[in-house]
């Protein structure tokens, strides 16, 4: 079972047998960790503010509490923690993650175990459609390999040649790369669609069961459909779209916690902060 997590602080801790190699878009806030990254002006079009590969060991941390970028990870080999839905998860070899901006991200090694995984951060204008979308999986299965070759390709040419059509296709593919997990092509119309109208109408009562009418599929077909798509329950889906709007809102407008509450379908603004302390933070 899943471990419940206590209450976090922001920090940053790389193990000093902790490897970073990657490629940063310019005028980035540079971190010590990437601000000796080569440049690659053709980041920017795709607001991808670095990239890389890590190869990390306990004491290995990072916790942001307040995150502002989409975090996409992919994990090579071994195995790491990560904070999903308030809880910690195991990423392992042959999987993947989305964290989306606006909520509480974390992760960490485990001691004794190297995880090697590679990374693409996005920046998001307000302006910008996201590349988490409704139907984004937060956990699932992802074939690394691929990823990882487009990013050592983009290194190697941004540490030596510098041809720009070279380094703009490298971009392309690490793009297109990432879009094949966060905007699945192989999920059901009924899926997409049952999460489309959720995302649209959250103040509604949505229950099990009525997910499953919406979609046309029995309860148990549904349950299974989201753990192997999505990575998550029916009902923690609607949790999640409703944390995530309430995340938007906050940060986007000056409303007030009862009605933010309200306009993602909690009637008591009390469970509605214990439930937004749990999944964003």
């Amino acid at each position: 079972m899943a471990e419940a997590s206590p209450e976090l602080v922001d920090v940053t801790i790389h193990g000093p047998r902790t490897r970073m190699r990657g490629v940063r878009a310019p005028n980035v806030e540079l971190r010590p960790w990437i601000e000796d990254f080569p440049i690659c002006q053709a980041l920017t079009q795709y607001q991808i503010l670095h990239i890389g590969i890590q190869e990390a060991v306990a004491p290995t941390r990072i916790v942001r509490t307040k995150q502002t970028t989409t975090y996409f990870l992919a994990c090579i080999g071994g195995r790491g923690r990560v904070l999903i839905d308030g809880r910690w998860r195991i990423c392992k070899q042959g999987f993947a993650c989305l964290l989306p901006a606006h909520t509480l991200d974390a992760f960490e090694a485990i001691a004794g175990v190297k995880w090697e995984f590679c990374w693409v951060c996005y920046q998001r204008p307000a302006e910008q459609r996201p590349i988490a979308d409704v139907i984004s999986p937060v956990m699932a299965r992802f074939e690394p390999l691929p990823l990882k070759s487009a990013i050592l390709g983009l290194m190697h040419e941004c540490n030596g040649p510098g041809q720009p059509t070279l380094m703009q296709e490298w971009a392309d593919l690490i793009r297109a790369y990432v879009l094949r997990f966060a905007q699945p092509s192989d999920q059901p119309d009924a899926l997409r669609l049952l999460w489309e109208r959720v995302a649209g109408h959250l103040g509604e009562p949505w229950t099990l069961a009525k997910l499953a009418r919406e979609a046309g599929y029995s309860n148990e077909h549904l349950r299974r459909l989201c753990r192997r798509q999505l990575g998550r329950s029916p009902m923690h889906q609607v949790t999640y779209l409703r944390m995530r709007r309430a995340a938007e809102l906050l940060a986007t407008t000056e409303h007030t916690i009862e009605a933010i509450a309200h306009d993602v379908g909690y009637q008591n603004p009390f469970v509605f902060s214990n439930a937004f302390t749990k999944w964003i933070g």
